[in-house]
């Protein structure tokens, strides 16, 4: 083959594969560049409201482009072993008055009681008052409760905790413990 053919033949090859690169870069979408977008979805609320599924799991998980958002449920799991709340449960919405049970261990108590607080979405206190316990409380078994808390309705926000606290007659920082969830209200005015 002499000289002159063989520097056509690659020119020709080297036009082709540059031409196939321009066109497939032409055709491939850009990623989006890093930073804000238009896509709003930045927690678990917002990747459900964005049509996304649910994972059943606990706490529940949704994923939006590549990102797991994972729902608030507070302190729940850690705490799990010294007390369960059966009602209500988290993100749930709740009105006035507000019924609350579920079961502690004895340790939990003092003289059969334990404080309970109710806050609005900047920590608030808007109600508070006593759990009380439905059976024999000197144990270290778990132990049923209930509880009744009347408040008004906050006029921003939705959102809120209900914080049981661990009794702590001592006053000492470290016998201090609670159980943290977040809650909803049903009609915030």
């Amino acid at each position: 083959m002499k000289p002159i053919h063989i520097l056509t033949v690659t020119l020709l090859f080297i036009i082709a594969i540059l031409l196939t690169m321009i066109l497939l870069r032409q055709t491939r979408p850009e990623p989006p560049l890093p930073g804000p977008s238009d896509n709003s979805v930045s927690t678990f609320e917002d990747c459900v409201e964005a049509g996304n599924p649910v994972m059943e799991s606990y706490p529940r998980q949704c994923r939006h482009d590549g990102e797991l958002y994972v729902e608030a449920i507070g302190n729940e799991l850690e705490k799990n072993h010294l007390i369960q709340l059966a009602s209500p449960r988290p993100n749930e919405f709740i009105s006035s008055p507000l019924t609350i049970e579920g079961e502690a261990r004895g340790t939990w108590f003092f003289e059969a009681t334990f404080p309970i607080v109710l806050t609005n979405w900047d920590g608030l206190i808007i109600a508070e008052g006593y759990a009380t316990a439905d059976g024999e409380w000197m144990s270290e078994d778990f132990v049923p409760f209930t509880a009744t808390l009347e408040f008004e309705t906050p006029g921003v926000y939705d959102r809120g905790s209900l914080i049981l606290q661990r009794s702590n007659p001592s006053g000492l920082p470290e016998n201090d413990d609670a159980l943290e969830i977040p809650i909803r209200f049903s009609s915030v005015k």
